[in-house]
């Protein structure tokens, strides 16, 4: 790297060196110690500090730059052999990605997700003493670029995790898109009315992993213990596949999430988790020394095991369409390039398609084109906006309008992520879409809520 800035009394410093900074701001002078990455934009320099937070300043800001250590961060070989305690249930973690397993590109300055699996286990030492473990990597990726492929690999390695034998299952994962993988996993293996052989957890980190905040470590560590430890499944409440991360921004605490009733809430809290219309399944306390305590109603299995999971069909396309001023029908019309659609409507389920004022043609529309594409065929499901509360189509003309052209989705009481899945799952499996919509197929859709 070039230096533009003032003349550097221990010569110039590279990306990754340990540097000391001396600038003067309109606040006044500072000083910051740490790494230097490559800058946020050009005509700046860039640190990152021991806490995890990196702090950019103009290069003509700059008065004094030291360097301190050449190449201060360094890649490290892991070798994991962990003595194995027999008496301890096996437990696999299969690694898709995310931040849980990141830590800074010191050359470019991006968090990248480049930790492997065995580098997990040599980082947490402490998970030796709730499972013996099992690591592979499925990949490498950012949550976001996650399809139903991915959601169909993870699944084969639960089969196969399951047939060795394994206790549990625990996937690290991105977590803007883990609730979805989540719900998939749920339906996928209790969507028929069995249950999973075994405990599915999906875990991951707000924070990455060389951050003095990190959350991962205790999200892991919760999440194993769950997965050795945890109830029997019943794949009816919930439980067949669940999430843990920190239950609040403090440590010492992880929520365990219903899979197929939860989403992400939050950018950047470490409780960015919280459940949909139903509650958390459990706590699990982590100590300072690794140790985890459970608390959750234990609840007898009814349901028989399954031996194989539901695979998604990787070609089904779901048009998601938001009820709103921008909604047109052209866009209603694309709908017959797809298996169906899925309407995120406004409050308990509505849609424009109602011109009151005579003044809003296009909402008239709206109304035909989806009219039309219901008389053909076309499948047309429900869910709302709000979040929390149920989709309610009888409350008002709209919706029982809305109901007599053919939209789907009345008294339903799952999220709109987990109706995307629950959507795809029933296309996948052939199951009639009026029917298995208003049926708990794995705990998604609660009878009683606070409407």
């Amino acid at each position: 790297m070039e230096w533009l800035g003032p003349p550097i009394p221990m010569g110039s410093p590279n990306h990754g060196d340990r540097v000391r900074i001396d600038a003067a701001t309109p606040e006044g002078p500072v000083t910051h110690e740490g790494i230097l990455l490559a800058p946020a934009t050009s005509g700046h320099i860039t640190v990152k500090l021991d806490n995890g937070y990196n702090v950019t300043f103009l290069e003509t800001e700059i008065t004094d730059i030291a360097l301190i250590a050449v190449q201060a961060i360094e890649e490290q070989t892991f070798e994991v052999n962990p003595t194995e305690n027999l008496d301890l249930p096996e437990v696999w973690i299969l690694h898709t990605g995310g931040t849980i397993a990141s830590k800074v590109d010191y050359v470019t300055g991006a968090v990248a997700a480049r930790f492997e699996p065995e580098e997990l286990l040599d980082t947490v030492p402490e998970l030796a003493q709730h499972a013996r473990i099992r690591a592979k990597k499925l990949g490498n990726m950012w949550s976001d670029d996650i399809r139903a492929r991915h959601w169909n690999a993870m699944m084969t390695e639960t089969k196969r995790a399951f047939e060795a034998g394994a206790a549990g299952v625990v996937i690290t994962h991105g977590t803007d898109t883990m609730h979805y993988s989540a719900a998939a996993a749920a339906f996928s293996w209790a969507g028929g009315g069995k249950r999973p052989p075994g405990r599915i957890v999906f875990t991951g980190s707000q924070r990455s992993s060389d951050r003095g905040s990190t959350d991962g470590t205790e999200n892991l560590l919760a999440a194993v213990h769950w997965a050795a430890h945890g109830p029997e499944v019943t794949g009816e409440n919930g439980d067949a596949s669940v999430i843990i991360m920190h239950a609040n921004s403090d440590d010492g605490v992880c929520a365990v999430l219903p899979g197929c009733a939860a989403r992400k809430f939050h950018s950047s809290r470490r409780n960015a988790f919280q459940t949909i219309n139903s509650e958390p399944l459990g706590m699990i306390h982590v100590g300072r020394t690794g140790d985890c305590t459970i608390k959750a109603n234990a609840i007898v299995p009814t349901r028989e095991v399954a031996q194989d999971p539901v695979l998604f069909n990787e070609s089904t396309r779901i048009l998601q369409l938001v009820a709103g001023a921008h909604m047109f029908a052209d866009q209603i019309e694309l709908a017959h390039q797809y298996e169906a659609i899925l309407f995120h409507g406004t409050g308990l389920g509505h849609l424009p398609i109602e011109d009151p004022n005579g003044d809003t043609p296009e909402n008239v529309a709206m109304r035909e084109a989806l009219s039309d594409y219901c008389s053909k065929g076309g499948i047309a499901v429900m869910t709302t906006q709000c979040i929390h509360g149920p989709v309610h189509l009888d409350v008002y003309s709209k919706g029982r309008e809305q109901q007599e052209i053919g939209v789907l989705g009345n008294h339903a009481t799952l999220g709109p992520d987990a109706a995307l899945i629950k959507l795809h799952f029933l296309l996948s499996s052939g199951q009639d879409i009026s029917t298995g919509w208003n049926a708990n197929l794995c705990g998604e859709n609660h009878s009683s809520i606070s409407n």
